[in-house]
């Protein structure tokens, strides 16, 4: 069931992000792949509202109920932001990535906004949902949990937030998957090289922080898409563009336990595991006006 989940969010989430399809071409055209089916999903990441009934504590009760397990929590103090992260029930399956917004720490005009919207859910949306029917979950995560946003609630809330405005809008969806890079060919297998494959082929990349986010262990690389606009329709039929979703990449370093293994006999228990705030931290811009603005 929860591939059948992962399936309909991928669906979705491909037929709104042009570039995924645009990057799984590209790799085909180049040899790279032979479909998409030769991609490892790193994994996959969702942005909620940090107030009561919402916010982590509730999405994560999906994939609890399937089998992920809590990790690490990390925090984004300039972001106001709090995550966790979950380790999926078997290897082939995709990490989850959860954050949240602290809405009490913004101000009180922004709260009321907020609240406006998220104050109509009135009860834990997932407590009445059926877990173990997977197409209720699958619409569940493409449905909307409050009323359409105006656009002047939407402008406000990016003054102060451009990650409050985004969720005000797209609410639960897919906010990005990730490639494994270490797990493609040689010579495509590094986030270096795979960022110049990508802007060979036209790909914008999140530069906040440089091009390649690295852990200070060194053995955690990420990078990603810059959001493209989308069309978005507001309350009264108002339309503005504003930012979609985006495409990562990630290059996880063998341990240094497991560096005498030969390459064919790598698996993920043998990389670098979990995630890194400060990657993290700049990997969010890829839906600000400071990256989306950039041509």
């Amino acid at each position: 069931m929860i591939q059948a989940i992962l399936d309909g969010l991928m669906s979705r989430y491909r037929e709104r992000v042009p570039d995924v399809s645009g990057i799984i071409q590209a790799m085909v055209a180049e040899g790279i792949i032979k479909d998409a089916a030769g991609i490892e999903n790193d994994h996959i990441a969702f942005r909620t509202m940090g107030v009561p009934l919402l916010g982590i504590q509730s999405l994560e009760k999906i994939f609890l109920h399937y089998g992920y397990q809590r990790r690490d929590v990390y925090h984004f103090p300039a972001k106001k932001l709090d995550a966790y992260w979950y380790a999926p029930p078997e290897p082939h399956l995709p990490r989850i990535f959860i954050s949240e917004l602290r809405v009490q720490d913004l101000s009180s005009a922004a709260q009321a906004i907020i609240h406006s919207y998220t104050g109509e859910v009135k009860a834990d949306p997932v407590t009445t949902l059926n877990l173990d029917d997977a197409a209720a979950v699958d619409a569940f995560l493409h449905s909307g949990l409050w009323r359409t946003p105006t656009l002047a609630d939407f402008l406000a809330l990016s003054a102060e937030s451009e990650y409050a405005a985004w969720v005000i809008y797209n609410r639960y969806y897919l906010n990005h998957f990730t490639i494994s890079v270490h797990n493609l060919p040689a010579g495509y297998n590094t986030v270096a090289q795979f960022n110049a494959f990508l802007e060979k082929h036209g790909f914008l990349l999140n530069d906040a922080g440089g091009k390649i986010k690295i852990s200070p262990d060194g053995a955690l690389l990420q990078s990603a898409t810059v959001a493209k606009k989308i069309m978005a329709t507001f309350a009264s039929g108002e339309q503005h563009e504003i930012a979609g979703s985006y495409v990562e990449f990630a290059e996880r370093k063998v341990l240094p336990a497991f560096a005498h293994l030969p390459a064919d006999q790598l698996t993920r228990q043998h990389r670098r595991e979990g995630f890194e705030a400060g990657n993290a931290d700049k990997i969010f811009e890829s839906t600000y006006s400071s990256q989306t603005g950039r041509k």
